[in-house]
């Protein structure tokens, strides 16, 4: 037969039929993609399950490290008015001196003096220096061999000083005059100061006293000048501390 009866046969596809690419995605009828879900932890773990079983839409907010504040209400820097000098102004910056006063006669006089108990600490620089001269040490306060019998074991009951004859010897502190005049166990011409307190000093072997009793002397005050009366071997000062009567080194009150 030369023509085919379409009844009943199989049509030949045309190649137009053939699979063409999609352009287009079609959504009906389409599962739609499932959102991704973080874990949630407590409460909103729970209020987020119930609100997908009601078919709710969450939106979870994260919190961040971003600042809260708004940028456009930041406080801005306020500019400081400028400060103007003369150009010729001097400028000039002292520091303020730093000083102190020690006062060598009230912590005299706040000595607590207890037989000769005194604590080396506590009464050193309370004296000054009675010689006007430098001080030069000679003979020096304790036991020696006495220079005008010759005998050992002789208590020198103070601290010599080389000094020419004539040289001002002055007050080592504020006091009294208690004795001025001749000292017949050898001081030769002497003067004793009262300072209170039960300190008292001697100026001996001078060759003028320029004080009486009863005189009120400051430190520093002129008190005679040196000499070598009485039992001496030179021209000298023999100073001497006493506390309550009884000879210390005077070298610790110095």
């Amino acid at each position: 037969m030369s023509k085919h009866a379409a009844s009943g046969r199989r049509r030949a596809e045309s190649p137009a039929a053939e699979l063409r690419p999609r352009t287009a995605v079609r959504t009906t009828g389409r599962r739609r993609a499932e959102p991704v879900h973080r874990p949630i932890g407590g409460a909103a773990q729970k209020f987020a399950i119930a609100a997908a079983a009601s078919g709710l839409v969450l939106t979870v907010a994260v919190p961040t490290t971003a600042a809260a504040t708004d940028p456009a209400v930041e406080p801005q820097p306020v500019a400081a008015d400028p400060v103007s000098a003369d150009a010729n102004a001097v400028l000039d910056f002292e520091r303020t001196a730093l000083s102190s006063k020690f006062d060598p006669d009230a912590k005299l006089r706040s000595l607590t003096v207890a037989g000769t108990d005194v604590i080396p600490a506590a009464a050193k620089g309370t004296l000054a220096t009675p010689l006007s001269s430098d001080l030069v040490q000679t003979s020096s306060f304790g036991y020696r061999v006495s220079p005008i019998t010759g005998t050992a074991g002789e208590l020198h009951t103070g601290q010599d000083f080389a000094a020419a004859c004539g040289t001002e010897v002055t007050a080592a502190a504020a006091g009294t005059v208690k004795s001025a005049g001749w000292h017949a166990l050898g001081g030769g011409n002497r003067v004793v100061l009262d300072h209170g307190n039960g300190v008292e000093t001697t100026y001996n072997h001078l060759s003028a006293i320029s004080v009486s009793v009863g005189d009120t002397l400051e430190r520093g005050h002129l008190v005679g000048a040196s000499g070598t009366t009485g039992a001496s071997t030179g021209c000298h000062l023999h100073f001497e501390v006493l506390v309550n009567g009884t000879p210390v080194d005077p070298l610790g009150w110095l």
